[in-house]
């Protein structure tokens, strides 16, 4: 521990942000590192605590609390404190197969469970992790390094996302030839149309992926498995396949009016922004126009955040948030104590931006969806929203939501985007593979295992744990390559 008092002598600092209204003009990333002084001092904050609970991973009342991946987080803060950035880079790189990805759209589950967040702030783990893996990447230690021997076995991973790749990573690491099919024309799954470029910048995934594409990685994109090719001729070809393809089915809103039209998916709404952002700097107009209109948002998760800081940057006239709960506490409850994740309200940057430009949070509580009004066009014009009330079923005991009567309110309406999770694998691959599923429709393997049902095939990501992190992703895909190498191999000395 190189500085003992180091979470006494210094205070946390973060990284700057870029105005609201100046950075919605645009879709760049708007956060500006610290110094590479500054944030020595935030790694010599760290406790090198006896128990850390920063890299447990471990699960408290059902939420995780710390790393999934169980990255050496006190070893690398030591070293940012002590300028050893490249020492802390191969502590980072063991455990994590892409602090890139992560440092940037994680939710900090370390940090949460920090222990200097107890009675303080927490340790700015995130921030120090991204000054790792950046500061690798100019100084040449993150460049591709190809495979020297090669086992001669034969590897599929159907799907891009976060899982699909870090399996594709450690087995191709390990000297296996992989091939990593993508349906759409870009690698990245969720990394690259599902979450908006103003999070990650998608010249960030480029360029490992053109590293992995160095050290050896096939990727054939544009092929839809299952549809362009059998999947029997897949597990013909390769001695294993990998099933990565996400958690794809869209949990629909189902009340009067829904076939109006201006109704999308969440999902549709950010892929076609990113597409036409990447293809033509929206020259091409492809994407779901916001401008002018008043956008009515379904749901209170990250999708739907970033659904508000999308439309913001496309100048709606109005921008309304929908969450069925209640707002979370300020600060912790007494039910909800550290290491646990804090339950507690957090503005995130779309409902930011949207004070700012709006003067309001656009979000409404305890509130759902009654009916989507519609004009005699079939154009959605409206929507009628009820206040719910929670309320205990004297019959079971069950707490349930019920509408309070006479709430209902009109809003003006000529965009709603559904944000609200997904419900599972998608079945035409499920079935082209003849995998089982359970009845979320996640594709079915025994407790902590990713062997199917089906001979040399297996699952990770969200396809296999049902709608999650891209850090659950990663350390899914990364288990799953190790289950994989140990039949191919006989062993593994994956980590």
């Amino acid at each position: 521990m190189g500085k003992p008092t180091g979470f006494l002598d210094y205070e946390r600092m973060n990284s700057e942000e870029t105005a609201p209204l100046e950075r919605i003009k645009n879709f760049n990333e708007f956060h500006i590192p610290l110094s590479e002084e500054k944030q020595q001092l935030q790694g010599a904050r760290c406790m090198e605590c006896g128990v850390p609970f920063c890299q447990s991973g471990m699960m408290l009342n059902g939420m995780a609390s710390g790393c999934p991946l169980h990255n050496l987080i006190p070893e690398w803060n030591d070293l940012v404190y002590r300028g050893n950035w490249k020492q802390a880079y191969l502590r980072l790189k063991k455990t994590s197969s892409f602090p890139e990805f992560t440092s940037r759209v994680c939710p900090a589950l370390c940090e949460a469970a920090c222990t200097n967040g107890l009675n303080g702030d927490a340790v700015s783990i995130k921030e120090n992790e991204r000054a790792i893996i950046e500061t690798a990447y100019e100084n040449g230690w993150a460049d591709a390094r190809p495979v020297a021997v090669r086992t001669g076995k034969k590897v599929a991973v159907i799907g891009s996302g976060p899982a699909g790749l870090a399996a594709a990573d450690q087995l191709n690491q390990r000297g296996h030839e992989v091939t990593v099919y993508e349906r759409h024309d870009r690698i990245g799954g969720l990394l690259m149309y599902g979450i908006p470029n103003m999070k990650l910048e998608k010249g960030i995934i480029d360029r490992k992926i053109n590293i992995m594409k160095e050290e050896g990685v096939i990727f054939l994109t544009g092929i839809d498995v299952g549809k362009d090719i059998k999947a029997s001729q897949i597990k013909k070809d390769y001695d294993a396949v990998i099933l990565a393809c996400g958690a794809s089915n869209p949990r629909d809103i189902k009340a009067v009016g829904r076939d109006a039209k201006g109704i999308y998916f969440a999902v549709d709404f950010l892929t076609r922004n990113t597409k036409s952002l990447l293809d033509s700097d929206f020259e091409d107009k492809q994407y779901i126009e916001c401008k002018g209109k008043n956008v009515v948002v379904i749901g209170g998760g990250d999708t739907g955040n970033d659904c508000v800081g999308t439309a913001v940057r496309h100048g709606a006239k109005s921008i309304v948030q929908v969450e069925m709960m209640p707002p979370l506490p300020k600060c912790r409850a007494e039910s909800n104590p550290w290491p646990e994740w804090p339950k507690v309200l957090k503005t995130d940057y779309g409902q930011q931006e949207a004070i700012a430009v709006y003067g309001k949070d656009p979000r409404i509580y305890e509130t759902t969806v009654k009916e989507f009004i519609k004009d005699k066009k079939g154009n959605l014009t409206k929507v009628k929203l009820v206040k719910l009330s929670w309320e205990k079923n004297e019959k079971n005991g069950r707490v349930e939501m019920k509408e309070v009567e006479g709430s209902e309110k009109e809003y003006p309406a000529d965009i709603v985007l559904i944000a609200a999770g997904f419900l599972g694998s998608q079945e035409y691959v499920t079935k082209a593979f003849e995998v089982e599923v359970d009845a979320r429709t996640n594709v079915a393997t025994e407790k902590n295992c990713y062997h199917t049902n089906v001979k040399n095939v297996y699952t990770a990501g969200d396809m296999h744990r049902g709608q999650s992190l891209v850090v659950w992703a990663v350390h899914e895909g990364r288990e799953a390559a190790k289950e994989v190498d140990m039949q191919l191999m006989g062993y593994t000395n994956l980590e």
